[in-house]
């Protein structure tokens, strides 16, 4: 990391005029200085970065466990606060809030987020999952999108799966007001699913394949429906801390390179953080998510979104289409991804 030093003549003077002041910053707060004359980075000393972790993003789980952020923030005094993200939707809602700095979430949920005012921007891609799908047990009778007609079906309003299943049922020509949809967050979704309160669900990796390996059928995917693994960080966090948005965007890129060499270890640590069967873990990791793809939030994401983005002025999600156009302006910013210096991680200062 480059970590630069005020000159001694800089610190006496900014020390004298906060003496004058009285405007002494308290121990927890953050101060964000301009690196030493003639460099051009910050510096943020002391305060927290408040950051997200999830079972439906596997790199988040590599850099809490590994420690990673802790030890590189360590010389500039800054806490690092992990919050368990239960859904896109908590994110978001942690996001707006201000009450994390970085959050994650699938691509229609960031867009969604965005259109509707949150000052949001993708900083990374953490993955391109198949994590979606729709769900329902052996003696349902459900075998098709066309058989949900006069169903309830389970979803978590915001996320992914919600917008898969709008997206099916499009698909299949089923009207959303033949079906009742059930808001609930994705765990509650599958209790209800296995208790024969919902018929179906639309469900999220890993939940769905511990539900899958408890008897539950997989009645409908389609890959095309799920958008990417979306790393988001609010503007403010970029504006006043860039130098520690860099930073976390150097260990994701740290925990692509360690998963891809480690996917055994990586499923491992899902697992336990999820408290699902080792084997469970392996097929999320291995067989249903990419982590092998441009980090760069750019054109690739955007026309997954385009899709995306009608579909929310439809069921009155977003209110114009002209909002889902300027939130797709505004979304995507590569430029951390761009200087992403992923050796720096673990390296001497």
């Amino acid at each position: 990391m480059n970590r630069r030093a005020f000159l001694p003549t800089l610190a006496l003077a900014t020390a004298l005029s906060l003496s004058l002041s009285g405007c002494l910053a308290g121990e927890n707060a953050a101060d964000t200085q301009p690196a030493a004359e003639g460099g051009s980075e910050t510096v943020t000393q002391g305060g927290t970065l408040n950051i997200d972790f999830a079972t439906y993003n596997p790199l988040s789980l590599i850099i809490k466990e590994q420690g990673w952020l802790e030890e590189e923030l360590a010389d500039q005094e800054i806490t690092v606060n992990w919050v368990q993200s239960a859904g896109s939707n908590k994110a978001n809602e942690a996001l707006r809030a201000g009450a994390i700095d970085v959050g994650s979430t699938a691509g229609s949920a960031a867009l969604l987020a965005r259109s509707n005012g949150s000052p949001i921007k993708a900083i990374d891609i953490y993955s391109q999952p198949e994590w979606a799908a729709l769900v329902t047990l052996p003696e349902s009778g459900i075998t098709s999108v066309e058989d949900l007609r006069g169903k309830s079906v389970a979803a978590t309003r915001g996320t992914d799966p919600y917008f898969f299943l709008l997206q099916a049922l499009e698909s299949a020509g089923v009207a959303q007001s033949e079906v009742t949809i059930e808001n609930l967050q994705h765990a509650d979704g599958r209790a209800a699913l296995a208790s024969g309160a919902v018929d179906a669900w639309s469900g999220l990796d890993p939940i769905m394949a511990a539900a899958e390996q408890d008897g539950a059928q997989l009645f409908f995917r389609d890959i095309d429906f799920n958008t990417y693994g979306f790393l988001n960080a609010t503007e403010d966090f970029l504006a006043e801390k860039p130098d520690v948005a860099q930073t976390v965007v150097n260990a994701y890129e740290k925990a692509r390179e360690w998963a891809k060499e480690n996917p055994e270890e990586t499923a491992a640590i899902l697992a336990e953080v999820a408290g699902i069967d080792a084997a469970v873990a392996t097929a999320v990791i291995i067989d249903r998510t990419n982590l092998d793809v441009d980090p760069a939030p750019g054109d690739a994401q955007r026309s997954v979104l385009e899709k995306i983005g009608p579909v929310f002025v439809e069921t009155g999600d977003v209110q114009s289409q002209e909002q889902i156009d300027e939130a797709l302006d505004t979304l995507l910013d590569a430029s951390l991804v761009e200087k992403a210096d992923p050796a720096s991680i673990g390296a001497d200062s």
